[in-house]
């Protein structure tokens, strides 16, 4: 049976996740996991869309972002297509890295947003990648650190994520 298109259109709100094969690591050291950050980063550099969340764990990654001038899986493919080239030269390895597709969730923004980015920036934590909250406030693989103003990213829309946990705080 083949798949159902995406859903997707300018502004629209994507939950994403990407899962190495048989739940390999897709990060082996430092050198890829800012190579997956930068290619991110050069994707909001270039209209492609606004990300709010993220995250980048062993073997998986998670990314909340809205689309803006190119479709999601025009950007999903430039971003996962140019990492797993990237690696499979630098690891000397061929062939996929990645399980199957991305998974993309379409998600409504006021009802969500807020707790998407607890879910994702907390993820480091709840594998035990970092051991408290004071070394993932401080994690360069996860947009909490930029959020607590740690680590800056001029590419993630920090703002508008702490604007949402001011509503109501009065």
């Amino acid at each position: 049976m083949p798949r159902s298109p995406r859903l997707d259109a300018p502004g629209v709100l994507h939950h994403v996740m990407g899962r190495g094969i048989e739940k390999k690591a897709i990060f082996m050291d430092t050198k890829d996991l800012e190579d997956f950050i930068a290619r991110l980063a050069a994707l909001v550099e270039d209209q492609a869309m606004t990300v709010y969340a993220w995250a980048l764990l062993p073997n998986h990654f998670h990314l909340l972002c809205k689309t803006k001038r190119s479709p999601l899986s025009s950007s999903m493919r430039k971003l996962l297509t140019g990492y797993v080239v990237h690696f499979n030269k630098r690891h000397k390895r061929h062939g996929h890295l990645f399980q199957n597709r991305y998974k993309s969730i379409v998600c409504q923004e006021d009802t969500y947003l807020l707790e998407l980015v607890r879910y994702i920036h907390l993820n480091l934590l709840r594998i035990g990648e970092v051991k408290d909250i004071v070394e993932l406030n401080k994690s360069p693989y996860s947009g909490h650190s930029a959020v607590m103003g740690h680590i800056p990213r001029e590419w993630q829309d920090i703002e508008y994520v702490l604007s949402l946990f001011g509503k109501g705080a009065s």
